[in-house]
């Protein structure tokens, strides 16, 4: 969202951000940035780690994948949130925390004050239950669950577990920060509560020598049921859209992209983006490929097993696993 309303700012658009919690930026997420996607586009200062390795783990192989370039970075959601807030407002957005809104009827929306908002074009970035969606009628039932603790040292790895006995054709992470590392798990279906998921990351974890202590755990429901973006004068991105990854949870890049693609729709109805075609592309990829592994535990460890047996004889580039990858 932040990016979309610094793009139509820096035009001389009149932008309104309303933001119905205190704080604008922060959310559940274990900020991975993929070297396809956003790391280059990142300021140094917002990466917080550098991979060129990445470590692959499921109940028959172990790989390392090697890089000469990164293949994925960690960032601080909070700090880059921070950042894109800055960048909005220097372009001159006005940003209202504490501004939740209570309806949204065709050319206006009804904040819970009774305030009156008139707009010319609406867009949703309002999450996986957003209320944007709500009121265009759209489902939302393909959703993954994902749950992170943070633990207070950075660990030398960043690693990625398919345990299929403990999340399906999810996966378990560890995502080293600077100066904490983000150890959480992902199930693409919300078959398992989140209570369940936590409890499967513990025992997981506890397995693998990581300590989780008295980490305090924090769940969220990711939305990838994408069924469009553009509704008249009604755009949705990001996870309100549906356009996280339904295969593996990551959903800042196509946020963020989402979110410059309707900014430059807004500005030139003719606008049409190539990444954005090809993220669509990568996310009925991923979504089939959910799909197709959720509920059948047997062909969920035979397809996981053959992608990493891929990824390690070059069969498979790790890029393809990436919402950012240009095929």
């Amino acid at each position: 969202g932040l990016a979309c309303a610094e793009i139509l700012a820096s035009k001389g658009i009149s932008v309104l951000v309303l933001e119905k919690k205190g704080e604008v930026g922060p959310k559940v997420c274990a900020g991975g940035v993929t070297g396809a996607g956003l790391c280059r586009d990142l300021p140094p200062g917002l990466i917080e780690r550098t991979f060129r390795t990445q470590h692959i783990v499921t109940s028959l192989q172990q790989v390392v994948l090697a890089s000469d370039l990164p293949m994925v970075s960690t960032v601080d959601r909070g700090k880059l949130g921070a950042h894109m807030l800055d960048k909005a407002r220097a372009a001159g957005a006005t940003v209202r925390p504490d501004a939740p809104v209570a309806h949204i009827e065709a050319d206006r929306i009804i904040m819970r004050s009774g305030e009156t908002i008139v707009y010319r074009h609406l867009v949703g970035a309002d999450g996986s239950v957003s209320l944007v969606r709500r009121y265009l009628g759209l489902p939302t039932v393909r959703v993954g669950v994902g749950v992170q603790y943070h633990i207070p040292v950075s660990l030398p790895h960043m690693e990625w577990h398919l345990d299929a006995r403990r999340f399906g054709n999810g996966y378990a992470w560890i995502f080293p920060h600077r100066q904490r590392t983000s150890v959480g798990a992902y199930i693409s279906h919300a078959g398992l509560r989140p209570k369940e998921l936590q409890d499967h990351c513990r025992e997981w974890a506890a397995a693998r020598g990581i300590d989780l202590g008295t980490a305090r755990p924090e769940a969220a429901r990711i939305n990838y049921d994408y069924r469009g973006w553009r509704f008249g004068n009604i755009f949705l991105i990001g996870d309100a859209a549906g356009l996280a990854s339904g295969l593996t949870g990551e959903g800042i890049f196509p946020a963020i992209l989402s979110g410059k693609t309707v900014a430059n729709t807004i500005l030139n109805d003719h606008y049409v983006d190539a990444d954005f075609a090809r993220l669509l592309v990568n996310h009925r990829r991923h979504c089939r490929l959910a799909a197709c592994t959720a509920t059948n535990g047997t062909l969920c460890r035979l397809v996981m097993e053959s992608l990493v047996l891929g990824l390690r004889t070059g069969l498979i580039d790790f890029n393809l696993l990436e919402m950012a990858d240009q095929g």
